[in-house]
């Protein structure tokens, strides 16, 4: 029997939202809530343990009444999660980047688009995928690279090559953040970097939202709450990147492209600030903070989960073992390029 029930005539919209994405969203909070008490019981991170149960689980949940609630999850609820990270963190904490390491992410985001253009040339792939992986793997992952898809001109073989590689990147960058997750935090330890150069890596190398918080919390508060903020810089530049793309489209082509309907700036991010600055203001009493955080982590727990039951690293082989390796390619440069900006800085 279907989990989901079909629309009633009459019945409002919302209720049929409801309806539909409430097996995907279940399965991510019970997700949630094993990892939670694995944690508890034997100890370790709990975010890790709800991806890699989830990713455990995804080949029952694929093209099943769960899929829409898990999107959902994965996205709304993420965003929600993130959005509340705000009430914890002040206007001093952002100053504690300094113009330097705001300096760094912004050279990282924009160097790193231009090396994927250079790189899928070297490797006979088309300027479209480069500029996609590049944006992708520079900016916010999947999201951005959904942005940065609206705006670019199609490919002379049509719609089919440029949905390929729009899947093949989402798919690509998916994983090898949720690979960045677990590694990530391992190159922390080994180089013996500080909370605040620690969270300036994570927060400026890993490419989804998600793993970033994953992988920063994973270490401590303090590295998660500066990896946070960096990548809340990074996702900030996909406005002025999609903008500048969009503009240099035009100037090279007879026609108008359009950015497509999502707003360019996310709303978390608007919220995220938002929270930052009335935080800052003292205007959030203690015990609603305190209530804000709590929701914040269990939103953050069961959108990871919703994450690793999407996740499936099959995708990759679709477009094949060159834009595998530009994408690999692309994230070991923005790793470098951090690294190697911390140490010289």
């Amino acid at each position: 029997m279907s989990l989901s029930a079909s629309p009633v005539i009459g019945e409002s919209p919302w209720l049929n939202e409801v309806r539909r994405h409430w097996p995907g969203v279940l399965l991510a909070i019970v997700v949630a809530i094993s990892s939670t008490f694995i944690a508890d019981a034997r100890g370790g991170p709990t975010l890790l343990y709800a991806l890699l149960i989830g990713m455990a689980l995804h080949t029952v949940t694929i093209d099943s009444t769960a899929k829409p609630g898990i999107d959902f999850a994965a996205r709304r609820i993420l965003r929600l999660g993130v959005a509340l990270l705000g009430a914890r963190i002040t206007v001093e904490q952002i100053g504690g980047l300094g113009w330097i390491n705001g300096g760094l992410i912004v050279a990282g985001v924009l160097t790193t688009i231009a090396f994927g253009v250079v790189m899928s040339r070297v490797l006979g792939l088309s300027n479209r995928l480069g500029i996609l992986t590049g944006g992708a793997t520079a900016i916010c992952g999947a999201s951005a690279a959904i942005a940065i898809a609206t705006i670019l001109p199609r490919d002379k073989a049509g719609n089919d090559n440029a949905e390929r590689e729009l899947i093949f990147t989402i798919a690509g960058v998916t994983a090898l953040s949720t690979l960045a997750m677990v590694l990530y935090p391992v190159i922390v330890k080994f180089l013996d970097l500080d909370a605040h150069q620690a969270g300036i890596f994570l927060g400026g190398t890993i490419h989804d939202v998600a793993q970033v918080v994953g992988a920063g919390y994973s270490i401590s508060h303090e590295v998660g709450d500066y990896a946070v903020l960096s990548k809340m810089l990074r996702v900030a530049m996909l406005l002025p990147v999609v903008m500048a793309l969009s503009i240099t489209i035009r100037r090279r082509s007879q026609t108008s492209e359009q950015l497509g309907k999502d707003p360019l700036l996310p709303s978390f991010l608007i919220g995220f600030v938002v929270f930052v600055i009335i935080g800052s203001l003292g205007w959030i009493p203690q015990p609603v903070g305190a209530a804000m955080n709590e929701v914040s982590r269990a939103c953050l727990v069961i959108a990871i989960a919703a994450v690793g039951l999407k996740t499936s690293l099959l995708e990759i082989k679709k477009v094949g073992a060159r834009a595998a390796l530009l994408l690999g390619a692309e994230a070991l440069f923005l790793v470098g390029f951090v690294l190697l900006a911390q140490k010289f800085l």
